[in-house]
């Protein structure tokens, strides 16, 4: 009976990583195809950040209602209907800009943005059940699957633009894609994860306004700012390191993109090799060591001199910030009971982090260089470094967690 339920769980186990790929095609592959949607909707750089907005606000108000769904519904079902709502937003998009109607990209975008919020939540409910269950350390491998899918998603999005695909046929063809391959993947995830048992009217009353008393855990937030930090130095990577490089250290375009190859790769090593490492060394010493790496990095980068010395330091800013996301996750959905609550919680900290922060940088940067304006990202960092005891496991004889509330 055991060798089946081990092999049931690794079957789910395989399902969430190639879950967890999806969205990271599909949102690398829209990235790829930006300037052509610009072009074709003819709108300005700023029109384009307002478009973006959209997928961002989508995210955003997902992010704060996932916990609630969830918690009614089960992710499974919400991982369902949110990948269609992704699939459906993403070929939304496409006839907006094959019809160079701003309103339906508007549209698509929000939809887009909500189906993949939810989505993320969801899957990360999914995926720290089946931690629990496996008794190991799965998320940062589920992350690291994601950041694989965005490698593959801008590989796809290369070749359509060699191939001089259109845009509506290259995200038609991803979107129907995913859909089948979510119909055939839901089937193998269990039933009812994250879904609160049935209660009275009075009792779901309480619950909807328990998805939001989280948010007053002492726990629940010291590790959200935990993971706001380490998501606000992934995100300030993801749009600006490039132009760091370029301006800070004179090299050229292909240069700084190649600089930025290598944290992403460094990123995606480092949530492959994190579970072995926090299963021998537990979270708080991996997420202390993070936390050193990234502040190393960051100073390389920032006073290194030579490109070569923030190259390197590019490296240790990478690892460092490969698992707190994932591991802050985790953390928050160390009980069962409200875990939807918690993940959205924390989760929502994280992406807001990672949507708001960059441009705050980028204010910044205008006034005093993006060299210097990185100085904000790594005080960040070094807070997050002093709350990573926050992500310890606190269990009980029977192995449960108690004084969530810190």
């Amino acid at each position: 009976m055991k060798t089946i339920y081990n092999q049931n769980a690794r079957i789910v186990r395989n399902f969430l990583f190639l879950l967890f790929a999806l969205p990271g095609v599909i949102f690398a592959s829209w990235v790829s195809r930006t300037p052509d949607v610009r072009d074709l909707l003819q709108v300005s750089t700023a029109g384009m950040g307002i478009l973006i907005f959209a997928l961002a606000a989508g995210s955003l108000a997902a992010l704060l209602l996932a916990g609630s769904i969830i918690a009614r519904k089960g992710a499974r079902f919400v991982i369902l209907i949110s990948s269609f709502m992704i699939a459906t937003g993403f070929i939304t998009i496409g006839i907006g800009a094959a019809t160079a109607i701003a309103a339906v990209v508007t549209g698509g975008l929000l939809l887009f943005g909500f189906g993949y919020g939810t989505a993320e939540v969801a899957l990360n409910v999914e995926g720290a059940a089946i931690e629990k269950k496996m008794d190991r350390t799965l998320l940062p491998a589920f992350h690291g699957f994601f950041s694989v899918g965005t490698l593959i998603g801008a590989l796809l999005g290369v070749v359509a633009l060699a191939i001089q695909l259109p845009i509506l046929l290259h995200f038609s063809i991803l979107a129907l894609l995913m859909a089948v391959i979510v119909v055939y993947s839901i089937r193998y995830l269990p039933e009812g994860t994250g879904r609160e048992q049935k209660e009275t009217t009075d009792q779901k009353r309480f619950n909807i306004k328990s998805q939001f008393e989280v948010w007053k855990e002492k726990r629940t937030l010291l590790i959200g700012i935990m993971v706001l930090g380490m998501a606000f130095a992934e995100g300030s990577a993801n749009d600006w390191l490039p132009l760091i490089m370029v301006d800070g250290y004179s090299v050229s375009s292909l240069e700084g993109s190649f600089i930025y190859g290598l944290f992403v790769t460094a990123m995606t090593i480092g949530r492959f090799v994190g579970g072995s490492l926090l299963d021998r060394y537990g979270r708080v010493r991996v997420l202390s060591g993070c936390a050193i790496s990234a502040i190393l990095g960051l100073v390389f980068v920032i006073w290194g001199q030579h490109y070569w010395v923030a190259s390197a330091g590019v490296l240790l800013w990478g690892f460092g910030v490969s698992l707190g996301f994932p591991v802050g996750l985790s953390a928050a959905g160390d009980e069962s009971r409200g875990a939807a609550a918690r993940v959205s919680a924390v989760a929502t900290m994280g992406y807001l982090a990672s949507l708001v922060g960059p441009p705050v940088l980028g204010f910044l940067g205008e006034h005093f260089g993006l060299l210097r304006a990185m100085i904000v990202v790594l005080l960040g960092i070094v807070v997050s470094g002093f709350l990573t005891r926050s992500a310890k496991p606190v269990r009980n004889s029977e192995n449960s967690l108690y004084d969530i509330r810190g």
